[in-house]
């Protein structure tokens, strides 16, 4: 079944500028998401997912009720939702493997038991810029042509990417959004930045500067947020890296170097360190073997449960 907007076939492929073209609507709502300011959120209720992490939830959700991501250059920001149930994921593509993700967010939605019988699926695009390598555009293309390849009929409707979402100064491109949030009872999107990443963000971080793929990290049955047991190889040429300067870390680790925000560079030496400390996770990490497991607590944060728990 077809990729629709506004109940009207897209033919693909096209690009983002042409897509917006045919269907003035999509316009218009990339202009009233970029004119936003953006909105600080805060830890309470909320779900930050991060590069190769997708989050699946529903306004049934008694801990839950943002989910959130920021720092996109060029990658991508999804958030697909069911309008009968009010199912959302929310996710952070990098491009690694955009033909196994898109299923796995389909799949995520499609998990939810109480499957409406009214209702239609509505996908939201944000992020990316005109980028030099022309990886925004490339994963802007991925990530349309894959969910016009789904059986389901399923309906975009934000498409903020590439070069819909670019700014020019000083001859250089810039993404004009960053990150977004979305609110699972309202349905709401809005631009938005985090101080709080957690929980496990160093851990959560060196996952996927290591390679690993796109995982779901939140189950929503029982309410609590799930990581790992994850393992990976020790990190190539780390020592050599960690003595780099900021401009060799943005220049050689950075798919768009001018673009990044400017806690990039200690994020990734950070996440380096990390991934030298810990150059096998295994049983380091997650005792025998098993998941880190955390909850919000009566104040709406994240706390680490104990395996007897």
């Amino acid at each position: 079944m077809p990729l629709l907007v506004d109940g009207r076939r897209v033919r693909l492929p096209l690009s983002a500028t042409e897509l917006v073209r045919a269907h003035p609507l999509l316009e218009e709502r990339a202009r009233l998401l970029r004119g936003q300011s953006v909105q600080q959120v805060g830890p309470q209720g909320l779900l930050y997912v991060q590069q190769r992490e997708l989050a699946v939830t529903s306004p049934k959700d008694g801990s839950v009720s943002i989910l959130g991501s920021d720092d996109a250059t060029t990658c991508h920001i999804v958030v697909l939702r069911h309008t009968g149930n009010g199912a959302t994921c929310l996710t952070h593509c990098d491009g690694s493997d955009t033909k196994a993700e898109v299923p796995l967010i389909m799949n995520s939605i499609k998990s939810f038991s109480e499957h409406a019988e009214c209702g239609r699926l509505e996908v939201h695009l944000v992020g990316g810029f005109s980028d030099d390598r022309q990886l925004s555009q490339k994963l802007t293309h991925q990530l349309l042509s894959e969910f016009d390849k789904q059986d389901d009929d399923i309906h975009l409707v934000t498409l903020c990417v590439t070069e819909l979402n670019d700014r020019e100064e000083n001859e250089n491109h810039f993404p004009i959004i960053y990150g977004i949030a979305v609110n699972i009872k309202t349905a709401e999107i809005y631009r938005a930045s985090f101080q709080d990443r957690g929980p496990e963000e160093q851990l959560r971080a060196a996952r996927a500067l290591a390679g690993g793929p796109m995982i779901s990290i939140y189950d929503a049955k029982t309410e609590q947020l799930r990581i790992g047991p994850c393992s990976w190889t020790p990190f190539p040429h780390v020592d050599f890296w960690l003595q780099q300067d900021d401009k060799q870390i943005l220049e050689n680790l950075s798919t768009s170097p001018l673009a990044e925000p400017p806690h990039f560079v200690d994020h990734i030496r950070s996440t380096l360190m990390f991934l030298k400390k810990f150059p096998s996770p295994e049983n380091i990490l997650f005792p025998g073997n098993k998941a880190l497991l955390y909850r919000k607590n009566k104040d709406g944060l994240w706390e680490k449960i104990s395996p007897g728990n």
